[in-house]
């Protein structure tokens, strides 16, 4: 089967030819993907995430220094994060009893087990 011919990229003013179904350059891909996600996408990360949860987050954080998940096996290691228990997707709100103090790696575990089930 013969290759499919290469096509201008679609940013304007780019040289470079492309055979991507996306019509961009690779140097242009990654910038568009980007934009994709921040202006067309529709979430309303800006909306849940505001200054508001910024002040709780903090507040939280400085209550609860240590990650929940690793003191409840007897480890002992700071948190970085602030996690909703019940996401604001499905209902969850800012109130203390949804919020946890996660370390990075406890809250990477949290979301990679959470993606399996959908």
């Amino acid at each position: 089967m013969p290759m499919k011919p290469k096509r201008p990229c679609r940013y304007g003013g780019c040289p470079k030819l492309t055979d991507h179904k996306s019509g961009y350059c690779e140097d242009h891909r990654k910038m568009m993907e980007r934009h994709y996600e921040h202006f067309a996408r529709g979430y309303d990360h800006h909306k849940r995430y505001d200054e508001r949860w910024r002040s709780i987050r903090n507040r939280y954080i400085i209550r609860h220094p240590l990650c929940e998940l690793c003191q409840s096996h007897g480890k002992y290691k700071a948190a970085q994060l602030v996690h909703h228990i019940l996401p604001l997707a499905d209902g969850g709100t800012h109130d203390e009893s949804n919020l946890q103090s996660l370390c990075i790696s406890c809250h990477e575990k949290i979301h990679k087990r959470s993606r399996r089930i959908y």
